[in-house]
């Protein structure tokens, strides 16, 4: 058997994850020898395959909507690897923390954090200054930390 290459398929941006879903009933329809399909966060309009041969990725892909076809160049899995390795990210934000968001549509608002999500990078906050408290989820690079809640404790 041959050692699996790594195709790169070109997709519509914004249907990478409808193209998918076919590709994987097609591949298991017709027993095809693709291994793994990456759809990297952050990269919109591609798709990888790992595949024996580019006959069976040209296969899976025959006749799938918004698919716009096989880059003809192979891609080496270093080129990839950054994808597929965890990056090691300090989260220094703790539940109870008072933040302030600095980016989407509450900007400048302060909030109380009152979860964390690490794999997702997500937090959840409540607005301090809305009417009802009202739990809102934004990714972590968009808060920043303005008061802990030892500091809080203290006072």
């Amino acid at each position: 058997m041959e050692e699996p290459k790594i195709f790169i398929v070109k997709t519509t941006a914004g249907r990478e994850r409808q193209v998918i879903d076919k590709l994987i009933s097609v591949i298991k329809r017709k027993n095809l020898s693709i291994f793994s399909i990456l759809s990297p966060h952050g990269v919109s309009g591609y798709i990888f395959l790992e595949a024996v041969s580019r006959d069976e990725v040209n296969t899976a892909v025959y006749g799938i909507q918004h698919i716009k076809g096989v880059i003809s160049s192979n891609v080496e899995y270093k080129e990839i690897e950054h994808f597929l390795v965890p990056s090691s990210t300090q989260i220094t934000i703790k539940e109870n923390d008072i933040v302030e968001i600095i980016s989407g549509p509450f900007r400048g608002e302060k909030a109380k954090v009152t979860r964390i999500s690490k794999t997702k990078e997500e937090v959840v906050v409540e607005l301090l200054e809305a009417a009802v408290p009202i739990p809102v989820t934004v990714k972590l690079d968009a808060v920043k930390v303005i008061r802990r809640e030892e500091e809080e404790v203290k006072e």
